[in-house]
């Protein structure tokens, strides 16, 4: 099979894998405490700030929309039909509602070397936005989380607003860390590592992510979002902005750090596990054992996606 045609395979696996993934992550707290708008306006917005962030990176950087972070993943020499695997795995994982880290799984397999390094990183993004929510939950917005769940959430007023300028923020930073597990899959000129794409393979990119970000958002977020709903108050719009603000906070901090891949699964998880446990000591409004469990579960969650990482990455060359 010729190699444009595994890449454009991988790409669009890879595409509707990550969008029905991480994206779900980054936009579940909009989606659920927007629920009552149509899903079209709520995907609308979303995709404006696709668009910009496309756009920008694509001529600013000349055309490497991957914001840098390819520079770190060797271009294959070949790229064979190994490569489209773990994409069809993410989409399996996905289907099943597991928050499984897309970089690990989709790059460590053309830099298998890079992965202590991204771990790394990852594991202290997961301590950083873990830390970041217990302050800020406990010391904070003690006294409006609990304000939050004693009334109705708003429909209008500046809370919409913040919300919906916290969450454009922090689409944008996701897209810039993550851009490069779809991108990774398209051509690159071998010595800048970079995808210096002409104008047709952008836009037929651009097409492909934005369509499937209307099919996701028609079905309100597919099962991913189910590990949003699990979670406390996530559908009231004043709450879900701060999750959205500190999420973008971290992603913006260790994006300014380096220009490696990171997992920002890791970050979401560790965000919802802090915020869970500063609400419990709080309000008391769940009782630890439960609090504990589903901290545990989304851990235990991210760690299957590793490992299933480091075993496609390991047994994967070895089918050539």
């Amino acid at each position: 099979m010729p190699q444009e045609t595994l890449m454009i395979i991988g790409f669009l696996l890879g595409a509707y894998s990550i969008v029905g993934n991480d994206a779900i992550q980054t936009l579940g707290t909009f989606l659920s405490s927007n629920a009552h708008r149509p899903w079209w306006v709520l995907w609308l917005f979303g995709a404006g700030v696709i668009a910009v962030v496309l756009v920008y990176g694509w001529i600013v950087h000349s055309g490497d929309v991957s914001y840098g972070r390819l520079q770190a993943i060797p271009v294959p020499e070949r790229f064979v039909w190994i490569y489209c695997i773990p994409p069809f795995v993410l989409l399996l994982l996905t289907r099943v509602g597991v928050p499984v880290s897309t970089t690990f799984l989709t790059l460590t397999i053309f830099a298998p070397k890079a992965l202590p390094a991204m771990l790394v990183k990852s594991l202290l993004g997961y301590a950083t936005a873990f830390v970041a929510a217990i302050l800020v939950y406990k010391l904070v917005t003690r006294a409006l989380e609990h304000r939050f769940n004693q009334t109705e959430g708003p429909t209008g007023g500046w809370w919409v607003v913040a919300q919906w300028c916290s969450t454009g923020f922090l689409w944008s930073q996701w897209l810039i860390q993550d851009l490069a597990n779809l991108y990774v899959f398209l051509p690159r000129n071998p010595e800048t590592r970079t995808p210096e794409m002409a104008a047709g393979w952008f836009a037929l990119s651009v097409v492909v992510i934005l369509g499937l970000l209307a099919y996701i958002f028609y079905t309100h977020g597919g099962a991913i979002q189910k590990v949003v709903l699990t979670k406390t108050n996530t559908t009231d719009i004043r709450s879900a902005t701060f999750v959205d603000l500190i999420y973008g906070i971290v992603l913006f901090l260790f994006k300014e750090v380096s220009n490696l891949p990171m997992s920002t699964t890791w970050v979401f998880v560790g965000l919802l596990a802090g915020r869970e446990i500063a609400i419990a000591w709080n309000e008391k409004h769940r009782g630890r054992p439960e609090v504990t469990r589903l901290v545990l579960t989304d851990l235990a969650k991210v760690f299957s996606g590793l490992a299933v990482s480091v075993a496609l990455a390991l047994l994967l060359p070895k089918l050539l």
